[in-house]
């Protein structure tokens, strides 16, 4: 391990101190309260993990020509130097590319109306300009645009990333109602006029096409909405943005199909709907017919509904009924500890049960902080410190794998995940009260007498950040320890077995 890694190392290891291996006796009044318990069960299996992912957009328009960046996103090198500060690489394996909605090209005497609030970087090109001509090789595209969120598309690719999903946030501004792309008169209005539901999906399958044939990337998903039963997509919005009630996102569904299929594009799977709360998501699915839903092959959510929502009536309608993969595509949150962020992963992967989760800005915040796994002034185009939740992804992202299955364990803040072909079991575990919490893994229902315990620590308020800390064993298959106030841990342990 890196030195100062190994010195930190010798400072936190009292944190884990490791009891003998015997239940313990009850505790007297007043006492410390019992162990915590996680029993990683191979019989309750949630699904093959399909990987960590993020948005490029916003930040890819400003930074994504970084190799910095892409290294520290998209690679799992313990050390990775971003603008001077050394960092974890989170092993980030799927990347989503926006389609963007701006330019500024005048239509028949229009012009794209802008949002009083919108921040330049928020404002990504469409390639496609007037609508004039619906072949991407006239003078009406322009595939120069938007160089370098391309740019961090490829470099995410070169880096391993191997799922990649096209996703719109707004058709181009002249295909709205208002010409603003940011929403229309009010925030319930849907913007996309009648007359170009063709044409949007034409955009988006020409893009797709021209990923495959020039960029060397097949998108394995693509997405038409973002957060579409949303009311607060409006003229004067921060960000590009639309809004699509389920009647009218069941609509445009079968066009986007139908586009894709006519580009010779008939294996390209849509997702859909991206809504920002797992209520929406609910609602929006029990509104499509069967017809409709059977041309969705990949349902995304937001985790904008923090800890409320019904994920689990989510999950029943989306996986166990319709047969369908299920992603949280997008979470983000203002609290730059990352402890939120852990609840809510932890309430994801125990109710919702997806396959793959994604954070939407890496880098984000300036002088408002918090947003971003490390701060960055995107207007500015610098980047500032990591935030303590950087850590706390990495204590997840870098051991959580593409290819593990998910088990469940019992404890809402501990996650499991299996790799039998390596005999590698992970439980990352959570502790989000303000003192220690005393915690046992449990793996009586695997061969594990001999097994070996590697283990990271993050405390979101303290020193340590995805600190390394000594090895132990696990004898008996019985694993204890005491998790820090405020913390994330991740116990790797090695030689397990069916």
């Amino acid at each position: 391990m890196p030195l100062r890694f190994a010195r930190l190392a010798a400072l936190f290891a009292g944190c884990f101190a490791v009891a003998a291996a015997e239940p313990a006796a009850a505790p007297a009044a007043g006492a410390a309260p019992s162990a915590r318990v996680a029993r990683p069960d191979p019989e309750a299996a949630q699904g093959v993990w399909e990987g960590w992912g993020t948005s490029l957009a916003w930040f890819a328009k400003v930074l994504g020509d970084r190799d910095d960046v892409a290294d520290w996103l998209f690679t799992l090198r313990p050390e990775v130097d971003v603008s001077g500060h050394v960092v974890p690489g989170l092993g980030l394996t799927i990347a989503r590319y926006n389609a963007g909605a701006c330019s500024w090209v005048e239509v028949d005497g229009r012009r794209m109306v802008v949002s009083k609030i919108i921040h330049p970087f928020r404002q990504i090109e469409a390639f496609w300009l007037d609508g004039k001509n619906p072949d991407p090789e006239s003078a009406s595209w322009d595939w120069t645009v938007d160089a370098r969120q391309r740019a961090a598309l490829l470099k995410a690719r070169d880096r391993g990333a191997n799922r990649f999903e096209l996703f719109s946030n707004s058709p181009p501004w002249w295909m709205c109602v208002n010409d603003n792309p940011s929403g229309g008169p009010k925030g319930d209005v849907e913007n996309l006029r009648r007359d170009q539901r063709e044409a949007f999906a034409h955009y988006l399958a020409t893009i797709a096409r021209r990923a495959k044939d020039h960029w060397g990337i097949t998108f394995t998903t693509v997405a038409p909405f973002n957060e579409p039963s949303s009311s607060y997509w409006f003229a004067d919005c921060k960000q590009e943005g639309s809004h699509f009630p389920p009647s009218s996102q069941a609509e445009i569904l079968p066009l986007v199909r139908a586009a894709l299929d006519r580009q010779g594009l008939a294996d390209m799977p849509l997702s859909a709907s991206d809504e920002t709360h797992y209520d929406h998501a609910v609602t929006s699915w029990r509104t499509y017919s069967p017809e409709v839903r059977a041309l969705v092959a990949q349902v995304n959510v937001h985790g904008y509904q923090g800890a409320r929502g019904q994920r689990a009536e989510l999950h029943r309608l989306v996986v166990t009924e319709g047969g369908k993969r299920l992603w949280n595509s997008e979470y983000g949150d203002k609290d730059a500890d990352g402890l939120g962020m852990a609840r809510n992963l932890h309430r994801d992967f125990h109710r919702l049960k997806p396959t793959a989760w994604c954070y939407w800005q890496p880098l984000d915040g300036g002088n408002k902080g918090g947003w971003g796994l490390m701060d960055a002034d995107l207007i500015a185009g610098k980047i500032g410190a990591p935030n303590p939740k950087l850590y706390v992804l990495a204590q997840y992202s870098r051991h959580i794998r593409p290819g593990m299955t998910i088990l469940a364990t019992g404890d809402e803040r501990a996650v499991a995940a299996f790799d039998a072909s390596a005999r590698r079991l992970v439980v990352v575990a959570c502790n989000d009260a303000s003192a220690p919490a005393p915690f046992r893994i449990d793996l009586s229902a695997f061969a594990a007498r001999d097994a070996r315990v590697s283990r990271w620590l993050t405390e979101t308020s303290g020193r340590s950040r995805y600190l390394r800390l000594a090895d132990e064993a696990a004898p008996g298959g019985v694993f204890e320890t005491s998790l820090p106030p405020a913390s994330v841990a991740t116990f790797q342990f090695e030689g397990v077995a069916r």
